[in-house]
Parts: C-alpha cells; sequence; structure tokens
C-alpha cells in the first residue's frame, strides 16, 4: 500500500489516470474525500450504495471502479470479534456523521433491538434515523438524548476524546454495570470516555479493534476481481 497525498481539486484527474493503471488493485480512500471519491466511481455496492460514501475503491479489468464502504462494517465486526453480542439490544449511538452513518446501518443489520441516536443537531439525527431505516428496516428507531440509562451498548462515533480537555460525550451517572461502551476513537486507545466508563462497571471497546476486521475487508475486495 502507497500513501498517495492529493488536493482535492486534483482528485477526479488522479482517479481518471489510475484507472490506467493496469497493475492497481484499488484504492483505500480517507477523509475528506469518501464523498466526492464515491461520485467518481462507476458502481457502488453495499453500504457505499445506501450512504453514498467509499472507502475503498476496486479498479476492475476494464477500468472502471467499483466503491464500497467499510467504516461501519468493520467497526461492528471488531465487537463481534471481542466477543460482544448485539442481536436484540437497546444501542445508544453518539454521533451523527459519516462514520456515525456507517456504524448504525451496519448495527441494525445485526439485529438490535432499539437504536437510539443523539446528536447536537437533531436535523442531522433525524436524516440519519431515516437514511438508515429505509436501507435495513427493522430495530426500533429513535432520537435522544446522550445519558446512558436504558441502553445495553453505547457507542461514541463522535471526536470527543481525542484531546485530554474534551467533555464526556455521554453523562455516566447512570450506567449500569455490565453496558458495553465503545469509542471510534483510537488515538488515544483508552479515552477518557472509555476510562470512566470502566471506572463505572462498564465492558469497554476500544476504536482498534476496527483496524484487523477493516484490513481484512479490504484485501477480500481489493483483491477480487470475480
Amino acid at each position: 500500500m502507497v500513501p498517495w497525498a492529493v488536493q482535492g481539486s486534483d482528485l477526479k484527474d488522479v482517479l481518471d489516470g489510475l484507472r490506467r493503471v493496469e497493475n492497481l488493485a484499488g484504492i483505500v480512500v480517507a477523509i475528506p474525500y469518501k464523498a466526492r471519491a464515491a461520485l467518481l466511481c462507476d458502481t457502488l455496492e453495499g453500504d457505499a450504495m445506501a450512504l453514498k460514501v467509499v472507502n475503498a475503491v476496486r479498479r476492475n479489468e476494464n477500468g472502471s471502479f467499483t466503491g464500497r464502504l467499510y467504516d461501519g462494517m468493520a467497526f461492528v465486526e471488531g465487537m463481534v470479534r471481542q466477543g460482544v453480542v448485539l442481536a436484540g439490544k437497546r444501542v445508544l449511538l453518539i454521533g451523527a456523521g459519516g462514520a456515525a452513518s456507517a456504524i448504525a446501518l451496519a448495527l441494525a443489520r445485526q439485529g438490535i433491538a432499539a437504536l437510539t441516536v443523539t446528536n447536537r443537531s437533531q436535523n442531522k439525527s433525524r436524516a440519519l434515523l431515516e437514511q438508515v431505516s429505509k436501507a435495513a428496516p427493522g430495530p426500533d428507531f429513535n432520537m435522544g438524548i446522550p445519558a446512558a440509562s436504558g441502553h445495553d451498548v453505547i457507542i461514541n462515533a463522535t471526536s470527543l476524546g481525542m484531546q485530554e480537555s474534551d467533555p464526556l460525550p455521554c453523562d455516566l451517572s447512570d450506567l449500569k454495570e455490565g453496558t458495553v461502551v465503545a469509542d471510534v476513537i483510537m488515538q488515544p486507545p483508552v479515552t477518557r470516555f472509555l476510562h470512566e466508563a470502566a471506572r463505572r462497571g462498564a465492558l469497554t471497546h476500544r476504536g482498534e479493534h476496527m483496524v484487523p476486521a477493516q484490513l481484512d475487508y479490504f484485501l477480500q475486495f481489493l483483491l477480487d476481481q470475480a
């Protein structure tokens, strides 16, 4: 894997050029180009089709691009690999951005009982829930407040926690012992949110657990020309 630094104004030209590189398996796309790269794909599959963002683009033999999104799938798969049972659980998801949308969709497909989304912007929360409920109906979808009570699993899908001075993304004062508390943040590996949750008896899950699953998904997709 070779990292490339590309200006946004050059993204289309770069991808058009890469269509002609015959030994290119594909591209891993990072922020802030996931939505723009989706527009430059010829085909979208899976979560990418529902959310219109990609983080993996495969170059097919004819030079066309197929895009997929694995952010949410990898995060949820990381939880499953760590022994977290999601089916039938009541989940609180904090955040309504790109990461939260992908995680929400993956959670809905795991057979959770209920998904409550909380975010500073109620409009973004509402839009996320409408989008996910259409793509993966089944759970009870709600908007709520950032409080631990009534939830089996709590996931922080915001950037709160990257800085030591950040406030906690959720009120943990009424956290029930044994609740699963997860964070998408990978640096620091143990955020203050996870530290405080563990101190109150929660089972914590670190963001870094998504990495092995993400790599597995990337390799399977990018090297599969079937």
